[in-house]
């Protein structure tokens, strides 16, 4: 039998040193771990490089903490609301790097981590700056279809050093199920060298068998389980509760302001008891 991985977010959060890269579940408003992102910005950890294809609040909240030195993403926006306000303003000033990414692209990256591979080709991105920018990062090379001689691009594997992924249900054993859409969470708990579950529920094992839904993840893959029930909010968790628009809109204004830390001393910290 494995063993208990049950923590707290403060015994978690020490899995992810400074400097580290990162990845975390969900899209803009949907299924965010913003209990950990909350614990991450207690633990003031800084110079994370965050990589992911849709992030949302809780790569805004980082960079108003922060806490980044680097951004990899396909798009980073809020939506009906516009591009991220903190991040953009970071990036513009030159004092968080951004590196534009594809979806397709960030897809195949996970995808080879998770299989183990080394690289994975992608097409339809010949023709864009893009492959220069990318070719000059290292993280993709034109090659040759070796069975068609077509030109495609290799996507080298992302392997995160830690995957946070905010989950309906999960033993203490690291099991858990995600209900709902799951976006590239499954592939990102399978490239990652750890994995975080923050659940809504801990659940014994023989009540997962009962769920209608496959494990998204097993104790193989992961490192921590937290008890974070609610720890999607204010981004919405399938089933359980919608996006909390009013506080999305409200921290929104707050970092178009400059005032962003107010808002996550104010709101999303102290709903942890911070």
């Amino acid at each position: 039998m494995p063993s208990s991985k049950l923590a707290s977010l403060g015994e978690a959060v020490e899995l992810v040193e400074d400097g580290a890269s990162i990845t975390i579940s969900g899209i803009t408003f949907s299924r965010n771990p913003m209990a950990f992102i909350a614990a991450l910005v207690k633990a003031g950890r800084r110079d994370l490089y965050f990589i992911d294809r849709e992030p949302g609040l809780g790569l805004d909240v980082l960079a108003a903490a922060g806490a980044l030195r680097g951004v990899r993403a396909a798009m980073a926006t809020f939506e009906l609301y516009g591009l991220m306000p903190t991040l953009r303003r970071l990036v513009e000033e030159g004092r968080v790097e951004f590196l534009e990414d594809t979806c397709g692209a960030v897809i195949a990256g996970l995808r080879a981590a998770a299989y183990g591979l080394g690289f994975m080709p992608v097409r339809g991105v010949l023709g864009s700056q893009l492959v220069e920018l990318h070719e000059r990062a290292g993280t993709w090379r034109v090659i040759r279809d070796p069975f068609t001689g077509e030109e495609v691009v290799a996507v080298k594997a992302i392997e995160p050093d830690v995957a946070v992924v905010h989950a309906h249900y999960c033993d203490e054993y690291g099991n858990c199920v995600i209900e709902g859409p799951r976006y590239e969470d499954e592939l990102k708990i399978r490239a990652a060298r750890r994995v975080i579950i923050t659940a809504e529920q801990i659940v014994e094992s023989d009540a997962l068998r009962r769920l209608p839904h496959t494990l998204s993840s097993t104790s193989v893959h992961v490192d921590a389980v937290v008890h974070a029930p609610g720890g999607a909010w204010p981004t919405a968790m399938y089933g359980l509760y919608p996006a909390d628009y009013d506080a999305i809109r409200e921290y929104r204004d707050y970092a178009r302001e400059g005032r962003a830390r107010e808002w996550i001393e104010g709101r999303l910290l102290s709903r942890w008891g911070w």
